[in-house]
């Protein structure tokens, strides 16, 4: 099963050297995701989704969140890049997880 989810969150650094970028998944979604991947999760519980920025699409994996409950999307440079967003912007996401891998 493949489901798609739209939301909209803040693009947030996280503290440290290696510069990584991230969109916390929203509560809502993060359920949904966790319920129809339970089969399909790898990993550390990662989830493999395709993710979508303003126009700009990569494959990546969403990956559990002990901090918030919820899900992390990293967004590499050049999405970030192509995007023209950085830490502290709102962004409009669209996931697409594959059920069963």
């Amino acid at each position: 099963m493949t489901s798609s989810y739209s939301f909209r969150a803040e693009l947030w650094l996280y503290p440290g050297e290696a510069g990584w970028h991230f969109v916390t998944v929203p509560p809502d979604v993060a359920e949904d995701i966790r319920e129809e991947a339970a089969a399909s999760r790898r990993a550390f519980g990662s989830v493999k989704v395709t993710a979508e920025i303003a126009g700009h699409t990569w494959q990546t994996s969403v990956f559990p969140d002990s901090r918030s409950g919820s899900f992390l999307l990293p967004v590499k440079k050049d999405i970030r890049a192509a995007a023209q967003v950085s830490a502290g912007d709102k962004v409009d996401v669209r996931l697409t997880a594959a059920g069963d891998g």
